[in-house]
């Protein structure tokens, strides 16, 4: 990879669509950055769980809400609520959901070592 790059969202490395969620995935290098489109009504649980198992998500998230609010709820009973200007961590182990009426976006950064949390096969 050279020194400068860049991909487009519109034009992505892979694209993920379970219900309720588009998720268009760059990669840049060893990076991986992905673009959430989320909609309201959007639960982990109900919308990706059935495609990857587990109890709950079992990766970590660092991200930024563009627009919308997402609650964060994490298996040792700790809650979060997130919205547009704040970056988050989410600690694997969480279950979460859209808030309102309004569509999520968000933007999230990981090393490429790592999938796309809700795509990681639950161990």
């Amino acid at each position: 990879m050279s020194n400068l790059s860049k991909k487009s969202f519109a034009e992505p490395d892979e694209l993920k669509t379970p219900p309720k969620t588009n998720a268009a995935v760059v990669k840049l290098g060893n990076i991986t950055a992905s673009k959430l489109t989320l909609e309201p009504g959007w639960k982990w649980s109900e919308c990706v769980q059935p495609a990857v198992g587990g109890h709950s998500c079992q990766a970590g998230h660092v991200g930024v809400i563009i627009q919308g609010k997402l609650k964060c709820v994490h298996d040792d009973g700790s809650e979060i609520e997130v919205s547009a200007g704040d970056a988050y961590y989410f600690a694997p182990g969480h279950d979460g959901w859209v808030v309102g009426d309004e569509t999520v976006i968000a933007y999230e950064i990981m090393d490429s070592g790592k999938d796309f949390g809700p795509w990681k096969t639950a161990g």
